[in-house]
Order: C-alpha cells, then structure tokens, then sequence
C-alpha cells in the first residue's frame, strides 16, 4: 500500500491522540483506586507473638535423603500476653538443593480473631534467623491485608514473631 506523506501523518498524530486518551484513563483509574485505598494503607498493626509449635512431621518425599519435594509440616499457636490470640499451620517444601544448602518455600496459615492472614517465602534451612514472610493476604477483618511476619528461634521452645500488618 502506498501512502502519502500527509495520509501517514494523519494515522500517527490519530495513534498518538489513541495513546494518551488511553494513558489518560488509565491514570483517572489509579488515582481513582489510590484514593479509595489511601486509608486503608495508613493503618499498620503491630503484633508481637509467642509461637507454641504443637505438631510438626518432616516427610522425605521422592529420593532418600534432602531432594525436591521433601516436605516439612507444621501446627501451633499464636500467644500475646500470655492468652492464645490464634492458631496456624503450614509447611516448607524442598524447592532447591545445592550441596548442604536447602532451599524451602514456605506457606504459612494463621487464623485470628476477626479473620486469618496468609504468608510465603524462601527460606534456606540452616540459616541464621530471623525469617521474613511477606504477608500475601487474608480474610475477613485481614481481607487485603500486606505486610511482613519475622520470626526468630523458629522450630525452638523460644520461637517467636512480630507482625506489621498493613490494612
């Protein structure tokens, strides 16, 4: 197809006119949602917790010894102030093996009053603590709910974790 100069001219300022009504929306929308958002996000919950593990089972899973797969399960409670505030359970699942360092990614379920939070992360067995997991979301009063769970003596009688909880 042959185009003269003006024609062509035409169909880019016609693309580029497109472009910005579109960047435009796009930009009405966020600012849209950023408002709407703007409270929730300036709320932060601090929780510091004792973690009383009560069931724990390591399940060596495909070839003898650490391998993909390998699964570590657990259960316990959640205690502030001395009262159980929860209950959670998840587990870590083999996902890498170099030599003597396992990589585990980690699920984490915790219910507590007014809802329950989800939380993830990489964790290389072994290694110092603390571990950070990312707070990925939740329910009910915790729906929408970011932020970090740091746990430090993790598996210990000592175990312990201090959530910040955006909401």
């Amino acid at each position: 197809m042959v185009t003269t100069g003006s024609s062509s001219r035409y169909v880019t300022v016609k693309r580029l006119v497109a472009a910005s009504l579109a960047t435009a929306a796009i930009g009405f929308a966020a600012v849209g949602t950023a408002d709407a958002d703007a409270p929730r996000r300036g709320r932060v919950e601090v929780l510091e917790l004792k973690v009383q593990n009560d069931q724990y089972e390591a399940l060596d899973l495909g070839a003898a010894g650490p391998s993909l797969g390998d699964m570590d399960v657990y259960s316990g409670t959640a205690v502030q102030d001395g009262r159980s505030v929860g209950r959670g359970g998840g587990s870590c699942q083999v996902v890498q093996v170099e030599g003597e360092d396992i990589t585990t990614q980690c699920l984490i379920t915790m219910a507590v009053e007014g809802g329950s939070l989800t939380m993830q992360s990489l964790w290389t067995k072994g290694t110092s603590t603390p571990l950070d997991m990312a707070v990925t979301g939740g329910t009910g009063a915790y729906a929408g709910a970011r932020g970090t769970f740091r746990f430090w003596d993790i598996g210990t009688p000592n175990e312990r974790a201090r959530a910040e909880i955006q909401r």
